[in-house]
Formats: structure tokens, sequence, C-alpha cells
């Protein structure tokens, strides 16, 4: 079964950036479109990004469009998250995934583990 884990989550002020990144084990890393969602506590787990097989297209939640970026790198079994002006109501567990195009939470294949991201006012 393949493994993911995210990894470049903190501590950050409003207004700045962070990078995440997921590596990923496994053969068929490009045969998978890859996702991003986030779950603040006491909230449902909400899709954030996801991006094609080749990465020629990427999807966001309109409630991070313009600000986030999501690219994969196959040659490296990597997706990011390039996150820009970061808002206290960004703060939540992020989880990469692995799964088909237009997969809901619950179709997901497989899940990273998190990385907790805050962002302070």
């Amino acid at each position: 079964q393949g493994q993911l884990v995210e990894s470049g989550g903190g501590l950050v002020q409003a207004g700045a950036s962070l990078r995440l990144s997921c590596a990923a084990s496994g053969r068929t890393f490009s045969t998978y479109s890859m996702h991003w969602f986030r779950q603040a506590p006491g909230k449902e787990r909400e899709f954030v990004a996801a991006i094609t097989r080749s990465g020629v297209n990427s999807y966001y939640s309109n409630s991070v469009k313009g600000r986030y970026t999501i690219s994969r790198d196959n040659a490296r079994n990597t997706v990011y998250l390039q996150m820009n002006d970061l808002k206290p109501e960004d703060t939540a567990v992020y989880y990469c995934a692995a799964g088909p195009l237009g997969a809901t939470a619950r179709d997901i294949d497989y899940w990273g583990k998190g990385t907790l991201v805050t962002v302070s006012s």
C-alpha cells in the first residue's frame, strides 16, 4: 500500500506563506490524481486542492483559490501546496491524499497522517 508523509506545517502570522510537501512511496504515484484536504477542530474534513496525474490541470476550493497553488513532481514522487496570504481561518491539519479526480473524502484511496498549520492574527 502506498504511503504519504506530509511536512512543512508550522505556526505563522497572518499574511505569511508556507509550502507543504507530501512525499509518496509506491510505484503507482504517477497513476493517481493527488489532493489536499484540511480539517479544523470540530469541523468536517474539507477539500482544498487537487491535481491531475500529469499536473496539467488543478482545482481549488473557493476559499483558497488565488492564494494556494498545488503542484507535483512525478520524478520525485512529491506533491506540494504553496500557501500564500495565510489567514487565521486556514488553521487546520492538512492532509495529502491519493485518489480519483473529483473524489470526496470518502472516495480517497489512501491518506497521509497530516501536518498542522496554525495561523495567528
